[in-house]
């Protein structure tokens, strides 16, 4: 080797300097920070109106629950079991199911069928009732005040309340939330399947009650990322 000519690199240089190894790196880090710090997601139905629409890309953080748990009033993204399915089991189509995929990983596209996203009305061991006698919910007995709410069930003290026939759908009956579990209700109370969906008739049956598992929770959802228009924190 002539004094000129530089040494050769070594094989750990050459292979760290590929576009290839440097693109490979660049999908790990892709997914670790999706698997453990964040995640975008994208909403799937009008059941968060006004405060997320349809369509409405947010940024999900997977850390927020590391140090204290899910509070009263967040808004969470989690994995719904068998509990909350509405309607007959279908044949799964290879092109939705790629597309939610690609859903899952971008946040661009269908999400997860069994992912839903909801506002967390009630921790363990709370109870939760509806309605006090002005028709708002009410846990462990204080009346929330909850300015986000989107064209609620319709009550009218004394002629469409829970205590007359037929009550208003706004009402359901007390509950105490079970260990590690959370009441889930949408902020468009009319159009949300969410936790009383289906103890909201007059005769509910006995195990009504579906609910969001703590193992269960991606994150919480912290902002509104896409559209531009709509950038903003929750």
């Amino acid at each position: 080797m002539s004094a000129t000519e530089a040494p050769p690199r070594p094989r750990w240089r050459r292979v760290t300097g590929s576009a290839w190894f440097q693109l490979l790196l660049a999908f790990v880090v892709f997914g670790l920070i999706l698997s453990f710090v964040a995640k975008p997601y994208v909403v799937p139905s009008a059941s968060m109106q006004n405060t997320l629409q349809p369509g409405d890309r947010i940024l999900v953080n997977r850390l927020a629950y590391v140090a204290a748990p899910p509070g009263d009033g967040d808004v969470i993204v989690f994995d719904a079991d068998s509990t909350w399915d509405t309607g007959p089991a279908t044949a799964v189509n290879p092109i939705k199911a790629a597309l939610r995929w690609v859903g899952e990983v971008t946040g661009f596209g269908p999400s997860g069928s069994h992912t839903l996203v909801k506002r967390i009305i009630g921790t363990p061991g709370q109870t939760v009732k509806c309605c006090s006698a002005d028709g708002r919910v009410v846990v462990d007995g204080h009346p929330l005040d909850e300015p986000y709410v989107f064209q609620d069930f319709p009550f009218q003290p004394g002629t469409l309340d829970c205590t007359t026939t037929p009550a208003s759908s706004r009402c359901f009956a007390a509950v105490t939330v079970p260990k590690d579990s959370y009441l889930m209700l949408g902020d468009h109370r009319s159009d949300s399947a969410d936790s009383a969906y289906l103890c909201r008739s007059g005769f509910p049956p006995p195990e009504c009650w579906r609910w969001a598992h703590r193992d269960d929770i991606v994150g919480k959802a912290v902002a509104v990322i896409w559209p531009i228009g709509r950038w903003s924190g929750l």
